[in-house]
């Protein structure tokens, strides 16, 4: 009988919680097991394998994310629009680390994944970001990658401590968004 009070979205809540705190790489079944007081078998009553784990919490990680810039965007447009998602994607991703790391090369399985739910959730709000900018639809997808790979890249090196150098990270943070703006308002067409 399984423990009560635990349940699959325990398991994976506990399993995002533990990944924020030791690293996703270092997030196993049995580290789980000891940190939600059961043994390693009995969570295979809630999740079918360590590849489920992760990829349930690669969903949630990506559905919080949403959510964050979700509501961190609206009823903003232009660089208001763009600053908040990107302060709100993140942090985050400095917030949650672990559960941000699932996220990464993770394959949906087809429409109905909830990997590829979230994740169109999140594309949505960066897509309606870049709606202010009047992108044309033909260069969406290229506007999206380069969004995400400035503000992910951004995001996962200082998660790393990867910006050794003296500036200040935050007032660099805002440069990447200026420049960004700069760039989406002249690629607009006029």
């Amino acid at each position: 009988m399984p423990r009560a009070g635990l349940d699959q979205v325990a398991v994976v809540a506990a399993g995002a919680a533990l990944a924020d705190e030791i690293g996703f790489a270092g997030l196993t079944m049995g580290r789980l097991a000891e940190r939600v007081g059961v043994r390693t078998p009995s969570l295979y009553k809630h999740v079918a394998s360590q590849d489920d784990l992760n990829r349930q919490i690669a969903a949630l990680a990506l559905a919080e994310a949403a959510e964050a810039v979700g509501v961190a965007t609206q009823g903003r447009a232009g660089r208001d629009a763009l600053a908040a998602a990107a302060h709100a994607f993140r942090d985050f991703v400095l917030t949650h680390p672990g559960r941000y790391a699932a996220t990464i090369g993770v394959e949906p399985t087809g429409p109905d994944d909830p990997i590829t739910v979230a994740g169109r959730r999140s594309l949505d709000s960066f897509a309606a970001v870049l709606r202010s900018y009047a992108v044309e639809p033909a260069e969406m997808d290229h506007a999206l990658r380069a969004l995400r790979s400035a503000f992910h890249g951004f995001a996962t090196l200082q998660s790393a401590n990867g910006f050794q150098w003296s500036a200040d990270v935050d007032e660099s943070f805002e440069w990447l968004i200026d420049l960004l703006d700069r760039g989406l308002r002249s690629a607009s067409p006029q």
